[in-house]
């Protein structure tokens, strides 16, 4: 029953907002160049009946899902690495923490020069962003573990794999998906950085073509693409995080 309860607040004011995106441009009250919500669904649907939606969709998609193939596996390794030996965190922290003070979105006049204009440079910023988040969230979830815990299981005779398999990683996983969340939204920001010049297709292309030619509907559609990707992905990682920690009991709000 509680659960229904909020699953009805959550379309409840869902609803609300689309009712008044509808009332508020119908009525000039977002401004002229605000489309309502009903000229947006009937472009979707013909950008998606044309098959020019999906196909540019697909292409971003792709850019996205080879940046996380590249950058998850190196911020979860290096995050490993240096939160589990001193050693590698002295190699390893201080030379990522100067990076990662570098906004990775103003590289992308750097990664042009570097990679060109194609794929490469694209792929690489969407990887370059996501390594930081998951970096710093592995790092702290493994030295916030509680060092009773890693006692007690020494004493029980676990060796060094056993305690990282069966007390570290357990115990240091709610903020390694924590990092993996905000690697996803960081992910799908950068995209839309890199769509955004020097590109052929993508729905960042879409939206500036879009844009020049001043075809709102088709902007805010895209808007609303951008948006749909990034609840969708978090909305995963939120169900991965319910199923992985079952077994953790922790504060319920009211």
């Amino acid at each position: 029953m509680v659960s229904l309860l909020r699953r009805a607040r959550k379309v409840i004011g869902l609803v609300a907002v689309l009712a008044l995106w509808e009332a508020g441009a119908r009525a000039g009250w977002l401004g002229s160049t605000t489309p309502p919500l009903s000229d947006v669904a009937v472009r979707g649907w013909e950008m998606l009946s044309s098959g020019a939606l999906l196909e540019n969709l697909g292409v971003s998609l792709v850019r996205v899902l080879k940046g996380l193939a590249i950058g998850l596996p190196a911020g979860l390794v290096l995050g490993l690495l240096a939160g589990l030996f001193r050693v590698s965190e002295d190699i390893i922290d201080a030379p990522v923490q100067a990076v990662r003070m570098l906004p990775h979105l103003a590289l992308v006049p750097l990664f042009i020069i570097w990679f060109g204009i194609g794929e490469t440079s694209k792929v690489g910023l969407i990887a370059v962003g996501v390594v930081f988040p998951l970096y710093i969230n592995v790092f702290h979830g493994i030295r916030g573990v509680d060092e009773r815990l890693v006692e007690s299981a020494r004493t029980c005779g676990l060796g060094r794999i056993g305690l990282i398999r069966k007390v570290v990683l357990p115990g240091a996983l709610p903020q390694i998906l924590v990092g993996l969340r905000l690697s996803l939204g960081v992910a799908w920001l950068t995209l839309v950085v890199v769509e955004q010049s020097a590109t052929a297709s993508g729905i960042g292309f879409v939206i500036n073509q879009a844009t020049q030619f001043l075809q709102m509907d088709t902007v805010f559609l895209v808007l609303v693409v951008y948006a749909l990707l990034g609840v969708s992905t978090d909305l995963l990682v939120r169900l991965i995080e319910r199923r992985a920690l079952a077994w953790r009991k922790g504060l319920v709000a009211r």
